[in-house]
Parts: C-alpha cells; sequence; structure tokens
C-alpha cells in the first residue's frame, strides 16, 4: 500500500500533512463533477492549483482537496479594437486558459507568439486559474489590465457563469473571490495585444510600455520605454531569482509561498507619522460611505467615520520587517522556518521546518512591525487547516 500524498509534497513551501481525500481531475468536465460531488457530500473541500501560495496545516486537511490540473489555451476571436492604432499597439487577441495551466508556462508561450500584457509577471509560481483571486501583479503590472472575464462554477447555484473582470472586484492583491465568493475558476479569458507584425520590421515584438522604476534600470532604459518581449521577461526572471522569487531545487531560499506579506495600504495622515525614509506610493482617493472602518481593512487606520473622501498610500511591507529589527535569514532559535537570506518579505522553509513554525515566525514579524510601527501586516497565502489567529 502506498503512503497518502501530503500536501507538503504539492505546495512550494514544502509542509503540511495528507487530507482525507486527494482529487486532480483531468479536464474541466470532471473538474465541475467533482467539485459538485464534493459540496453535495456537505464535507470540508479546498482548492489547490500550484500549491505556490499555501500553507497546510501538519496534521493535514480533514476533508477533500481538488487539485486543479487541467490544461490547454485556446485562441478566441479576436477582442473589438479599442481605437488604438495597431501598428505602436499590436491587434487585440484573446485567449481562454484552463485554470490548471502553470502560470509562467503560459507566460512564456505569450511571449513566445509576440503577444503582450502579461510579460511582466513572469516568474509568478502557481496555476492560471489561481490568478485572479488575489489580482496577481509585478512589476508594474497587474492581472486586472488584460483579465476580460472568467468562467466559474458558484458554490451557492452550482451553475457555471461567466463574470467579466469588472464584476469580480478586482483590487490590489484581492478580489471578491478571496472577500467570500466560493466557486471554483474554471477558466481564464485573457485580453492581449499581437505585436508579432512588429517584428518583420523591427525585428522583435515589443512589450507594453514598462512602469516600474527597477525594472527600468535593469533594463537601461526609462519608465514609458518598450523593449523586446523576450528581454523584459528575462530581466524579470533575474529579479525576481535575485530576490529567491523563481522556484529551483537546489535553492532553500525558493521553498517558501512567495511573498508572506502583502503591502499595507493605510491613510496618507498615518504615513507621515512614519520616518521619512519609509517608501511610500500614492493610490487612488476612496468615497467613504458614512460608517465606521475597522482597524484591520485599512492597516494603521483606527476607528474613524467616514469623511468625503480617504487618501491612501501603499507601504512596502519589506522595509516595514527590516526596520522592525527583522534580517534576512532571521529565524526563531531552533525553528525550520527563516526570513530569506535574499528578501525580508518572503519565509521560507530551511529544511524539516513544519506548519506551526512558519506561523509562529509569521506572528512574531506581524507582531514586531505592529510594536514598532503600527501597522498590522496582512499574510497573503492561504492558510489550510489552521490561522495565524
Amino acid at each position: 500500500m502506498t503512503d497518502p500524498v501530503t500536501l507538503a509534497e504539492l505546495t512550494t513551501l514544502r509542509v503540511g500533512g495528507a487530507p482525507t481525500r486527494l482529487v486532480a481531475p483531468a479536464d474541466e468536465a470532471g473538474l465541475i463533477q467533482v467539485a459538485l460531488d464534493a459540496w453535495g457530500s456537505d464535507e470540508p473541500w479546498v482548492l489547490l492549483g500550484g500549491g505556490s501560495n499555501t500553507v497546510a496545516a501538519d496534521v493535514g486537511f480533514d476533508g477533500t482537496v481538488i487539485h486543479v490540473r487541467t490544461r490547454g489555451v485556446e485562441v478566441l476571436a479576436p477582442a473589438r479594437e479599442a481605437g488604438t492604432d495597431a501598428d505602436v499597439d499590436g491587434r487585440a487577441v484573446r485567449i481562454r486558459v484552463q485554470a490548471g495551466e502553470p502560470w509562467d508556462e503560459l507566460v512564456a508561450l505569450t511571449v513566445a507568439n509576440g503577444w503582450a500584457g502579461i510579460e511582466a509577471l513572469s516568474g509568478i509560481p502557481g496555476t492560471t486559474g489561481a490568478a485572479p483571486v488575489q489580482n496577481i501583479g509585478a512589476y508594474g503590472q497587474e492581472l486586472a489590465s488584460s483579465l476580460a472575464a472568467i468562467d466559474f462554477l458558484d458554490f451557492e447555484s452550482g451553475e457555471v457563469e461567466r463574470l467579466s473582470a469588472a464584476e469580480l472586484g478586482l483590487g490590489y492583491r484581492t478580489s471578491v473571490l478571496k472577500q467570500g465568493r466560493r466557486g471554483v475558476v474554471l477558466a481564464v479569458e485573457l485580453d492581449l495585444r499581437d505585436m508579432s507584425p512588429q517584428a518583420a520590421v523591427l525585428g522583435s515584438a515589443l512589450s507594453r510600455p514598462v512602469n516600474y522604476p527597477q525594472l527600468a534600470n535593469a533594463l537601461g532604459v526609462q519608465v514609458g520605454d518598450r523593449v523586446p518581449l523576450a528581454e523584459l521577461r528575462q530581466s524579470v526572471l533575474r529579479l525576481r531569482a535575485s530576490k529567491g522569487m523563481v522556484l529551483d531545487a537546489t535553492d532553500r531560499d525558493t521553498y517558501s509561498a512567495g511573498s508572506f506579506f502583502t503591502n499595507p495600504i493605510v491613510t496618507e495622515s498615518f504615513a507621515r507619522s512614519l520616518p521619512d525614509d519609509a517608501p511610500r506610493w500614492k493610490q487612488a482617493e476612496i468615497e467613504l460611505p458614512d460608517r465606521v472602518i475597522p482597524l484591520d481593512e485599512y492597516a494603521g487606520v483606527g476607528p474613524m467615520t467616514g469623511t468625503e473622501v480617504l487618501r491612501t498610500v501603499k507601504l512596502s511591507a519589506a522595509w516595514l520587517i527590516e526596520n522592525s529589527g527583522i534580517r534576512r535569514g532571521f529565524r526563531l532559535p531552533g525553528s525550520g522556518a527563516a526570513i530569506s537570506s535574499k528578501h525580508t518579505l518572503a519565509i521560507t522553509n530551511t529544511g524539516g521546518a513544519t506548519a506551526d513554525e512558519i506561523g509562529q515566525l509569521a506572528r512574531f514579524v506581524q507582531q514586531r512591525v505592529q510594536a514598532d510601527f503600527g501597522v498590522i501586516l496582512q499574510p497573503e497565502p492561504v492558510f489550510v487547516g489552521f490561522t495565524l489567529l
């Protein structure tokens, strides 16, 4: 009799015990049926894609784990042009991608075909179906800028629905799918720009404008410039690798769940209480309803009544962690969990770490940052079988 598959074997952090039941349907129809069967049993269930954003309990999961492995990329009819100059911005192309398609393999495919729009999201682990859940983003691009719609099996109705990007409530690392709407992403539709006609004239298809200073510096260009798609992808992969954010079986720093905490969004007035060298980026102004904002809705904001406009800024979680005295490579005594030696935003499994040790270190980081700066860092991963509370 073979040993059961553990969640440690299926997640990039490599912690977690065996679930009661693990199912991995091969196609979309199978995924729908497996999900409906699990929901009909009234037993706990959880979705698992690439396991890159998951921390699973050491005791495993007392229920069904639905491992989404469906594959396939389909080119649909070209999306309607939006009045742009096709010679400059390329021609619209829409693709439909199965939820289990590995995200970085999809990005590599789009770059190879000369399709621009998600090239700066290279190297992000996980599956395509997980991408809209937290509106993945990196180096000046977010999924929201290319997402057209998703096909979604709704938990409440048991029906397959097509949800447009506008219906998903996409924000910084969030969506309605992360905020309580339950179900299964079956497929994702993306609107990209086919830049391949440029290659005949310029020798290469160009990216979307580079919108992130660090990436622009790495490429030796100005913010707003365009570069060959393949060149941008390789530069992003190098930057991510330098931070331990590209999976590598020989590098323990990549045995992580990626960025463990999101960059907090706080009020502009609260941000002024922080040291002058604390990085901050202005966010869109928020119109407030006449109500009290809970402490955990905006980090660093105490209870306050609504006013006409709330001005917010995004802070650097990595800066807050480092300046609370937690350095790269830090670990609690005797623990197998550590802060990455390359980037303070990642918690890594240095060998034999348990989920409890991951949680202990995460709570320690939260406590230090809150004590020093009054900001409560919010974890980014999905927790299966336990919480940080």
